[in-house]
């Protein structure tokens, strides 16, 4: 009999990608789905699947725990105001939230994963299973960046990782050389969008990276058709991302919008 996995299920795609990988692999996952965040499409794939609300980490335990569960991915984003905002603890996780220092996002899902392991149940790289989807180094799409565009790539990972060791966000977006927008609580695309507003018609080059220190058990840089879609109408011309670290979600159809759209994607291996 194969290891049942445990899937703690955010939102969007990502959840979905390691549940159809993990299938590929011949390994059974069994699914918890956040009530405030999960697509509801999760109960359609014939997974065994277990809603819960933010904040029942007792009830996540037990449910994996009763499968047999020993080995766990957290994948797919779920959004800082609804884990500020929406939270009701159980007295699991009023014990958890009692014992942190601070209470950022990643102290608190570092100190989830910490629970767990205290449980039996071990966190592991949300991209285990999704090794072939993640970015690699140099033009991954057929167009390659122009001089003016390295420039701005060379500028915009310098203050890309600079912001992202501070924590204030992953992405910017440059032109010019000069910082147009930096990624906080919004999300990329969010932030996309806001630069198109700002550059006053300039073409656009995004950067995302990864942070120092990144727990990719729970927090990996991802990019998708979504941010594509976001690029295209702010007339943004390439994207740069950190190769090995960095997830494109639905890559081959990313790669073919980037392509179509004009947009150069490449992957830069961090320093």
């Amino acid at each position: 009999m194969s290891e049942v996995y445990g899937l703690i299920a955010g939102n969007g795609r990502f959840p979905f990608l390691v549940l159809e990988a993990a299938r590929s692999r011949g390994v059974t996952m069994v699914v918890a789905a956040i009530r405030e965040e999960t697509d509801p499409d999760m109960d359609a794939t014939g997974a065994e699947v277990h809603w819960l609300g933010l904040g029942q980490l007792g009830k996540l335990i037990q449910t994996f725990q009763a499968a047999g569960v020993q080995r766990a991915i957290m994948a797919g984003q779920v959004k800082h105001k609804q884990i500020f905002s929406r939270l009701r603890p159980d007295w699991k996780m009023m014990a958890l939230l009692a014992s942190l220092a601070t209470r950022n996002t990643d102290s608190l899902l570092g100190g989830v994963a910490r629970v767990l392991q205290d449980s039996g149940i071990t966190l592991e790289s949300s991209t285990q299973f999704l090794q072939p989807l993640l970015a690699t180094p140099g033009p991954m799409t057929a167009r390659d960046a122009d001089a003016r565009e390295r420039a701005d790539l060379d500028y915009g990972f310098t203050v890309a990782r600079h912001l992202a060791a501070m924590d204030i966000g992953q992405a910017v977006a440059i032109a010019e050389c000069a910082c147009v927008a930096a990624e906080a609580m919004e999300g990329t695309d969010a932030m996309i969008g806001r630069a198109a507003t700002l550059a006053g018609g300039r073409p656009l080059t995004i950067v995302k990276v990864a942070k120092p220190k990144q727990d990719l058990r729970f927090d990996v840089p991802v990019v998708g058709p979504g941010t594509i879609a976001a690029m295209r109408a702010a007339g943004a011309t390439v994207l740069g991302v950190e190769s090995g670290i960095t997830l494109l979600l639905e890559r081959e159809r990313c790669l073919a919008e980037a392509k179509a759209a004009g947009i150069a994607v490449l992957g830069r291996t961090r320093d």
